[in-house]
């Protein structure tokens, strides 16, 4: 292994101490230093991390600016010890990310979910997504955080769940419904008795006893989205899981509105839940649904009327 390649290493060891998961940059940084190495350079140098990012020619930008980010980080590590190296201006291959705008559930619509995933014909599968499925919809968590779950973190009789593979490497405890606790039990005593020798710890298995795996979760979840009804072109979005997360947010502060609640002062326990750093995070999943600019308009009248 060359002397960069040892680099890569240390570098990601110390980002992931820091709480990244850098999943792209192990991917990607050793296909960089692989190029280098074919030029028979121990440098970075900017023409040539240009030349690299911008593969494969027939790439989108937004893909070029994003290999060029990960060389950014790396260089800048390296420069700190080796000045040789340079860093690539922040402004070569400049993108604008355009952001999903992520489909709100309804509550029927979850239901056909459900009843999609209670019809795959194996039992097992069948229960894992519809306890998937459930799971996010109920506590908004991420889907790597779902998969990641072990059963040790899914403490039913104290009524929650721990969170440990969380973004940025935070962990953090959910409490649970009683009927939510309800499910989560029947669930696990159909996967014991289905699978009672799991080759994995992880709380959903797939039928072979292993954890999900996220693309394959993807790959289910378009079917059962179709099969559902949810890929119309009326929809006018693609709804995808990730959104089960912005439709809980929804709900939570419909229901705070509804209860006539101090949403603003509730914010921060929203953040806590969802795993962010600072409530401001949260603004990202707050979307202008017509139930909720109603609820929040009658109640900026009511506080006109109450200032007259």
């Amino acid at each position: 292994m060359s002397a960069l390649g040892r680099s890569i290493e240390d570098y990601l060891e110390l980002r992931r101490a820091l709480g990244y998961k850098l999943e792209a940059h192990s991917r990607l940084l050793p296909q960089f230093v692989e190029f280098l190495d074919q030029q028979q350079t121990p440098v970075i140098t900017t023409a040539l991390a240009l030349e690299w990012a911008t593969q494969p020619v027939s790439g989108s930008i937004v893909w070029w600016h994003q290999r060029l980010a990960v060389v950014r980080g790396f260089a800048r590590y390296l420069q700190a010890a080796d000045p040789r190296h340079e860093v690539p201006a922040d402004d070569l291959l400049p993108a604008k990310f355009a952001r999903a705008v992520p489909y709100l559930y309804s509550e029927a619509e979850i239901e056909r979910l459900m009843q999609a995933a209670g019809a795959i014909s194996s039992p097992l599968k069948a229960a894992t997504y519809q306890t998937l499925i459930a799971l996010l919809a109920v506590t908004g968590m991420r889907i790597g955080e779902a998969i990641g779950l072990d059963r040790a973190d899914v403490e039913l009789a104290e009524g929650r769940l721990i969170v440990r593979r969380a973004k940025n490497g935070r962990s953090r405890e959910l409490p649970l419904h009683p009927t939510t606790v309800d499910a989560l039990d029947s669930y696990a005593t159909l996967r014991d008795k289905a699978c009672p020798s799991p080759k994995a710890p992880s709380f959903l298995v797939t039928t072979t006893g292993r954890r999900l795996n996220k693309g394959t979760v993807w790959h289910d979840f378009d079917r059962l989205r179709r099969i559902s009804g949810l890929d119309r072109a009326s929809l006018g979005r693609r709804a995808r899981i990730h959104d089960l997360r912005h439709a809980f947010v929804l709900r939570t502060l419909l229901g705070w509105y509804r209860q006539d609640l101090d949403v603003e002062a509730q914010l921060p326990v929203l953040s806590a839940f969802l795993g962010h750093v600072h409530p401001s995070d949260t603004y990202w999943y707050f979307e202008g649904a017509p139930q909720l600019l109603a609820l929040a308009a009658e109640r900026l009248e009511r506080i006109w009327e109450n200032h007259e």
